[in-house]
């Protein structure tokens, strides 16, 4: 039994009080017609984690096709005589790396601002496209070994960018909390 002699909840007109009774977690708060709301997305922090993203893969690139060229002897992306690093084509492959993460945080960006949950969506895109990434070097002239070690860097390129990416959207959605327990 609450005395009805003391004010219990916040004195702030904003919140009326029924007979000096309390209303604990009865409602959001709803921004006046006159205020601002706060945006949905922190545009900044989904890019500058999308940069981030872009910086790893591009990364990542360069040190799966050196494993693969200058451990396992693999000829990827040029002829054997290249050395680990091989030949422009890997800088080309690492800027088509960063570029797909790009590309994806400008994807999440819309599915953010106008879809329902945009993170089911966009994980599904991005795995779609990561499976036609794997299957694609099937589809070319080249040795075995070759197909299966690109396909396996597409992979874990593409597995790369869905997963930093979900969880840079995750985080820079801005989540209104409900007053009250």
């Amino acid at each position: 039994m609450t005395d009805p002699r003391y004010n219990y909840g916040p004195s702030d007109p904003q919140y009326p009080q029924q007979q000096g009774q309390p209303h604990y977690g009865q409602g959001q708060y709803a921004p006046h017609q006159g205020e601002p709301q706060e945006p949905k997305v922190n545009v900044g922090k989904l890019w500058a984690g999308g940069i981030g993203t872009a910086v790893v893969a591009a990364l990542l690139a360069v040190v799966a096709i050196m494993l693969v060229r200058g451990v396992l002897g693999i000829a990827i992306l040029s002829p054997e005589g290249a050395g680990a690093y091989g030949t422009v084509s890997t800088t080309s492959y690492a800027v088509a790396a960063a570029g797909a993460a790009l590309l994806a945080t400008a994807l999440l960006m819309v599915l953010l601002l106008a879809m329902p949950s945009p993170m089911t969506f966009f994980t599904w895109i991005c795995l779609l496209l990561t499976a036609v990434a794997v299957i694609l070097p099937f589809t070319f002239v080249a040795d075995i070994e070759a197909k299966i070690a690109t396909a396996v860097i597409n992979l874990v390129l593409g597995l790369c960018i869905t997963t930093m990416l979900s969880s840079v959207g995750t985080a820079s959605q801005n989540v209104t909390r409900e007053t009250g327990y």
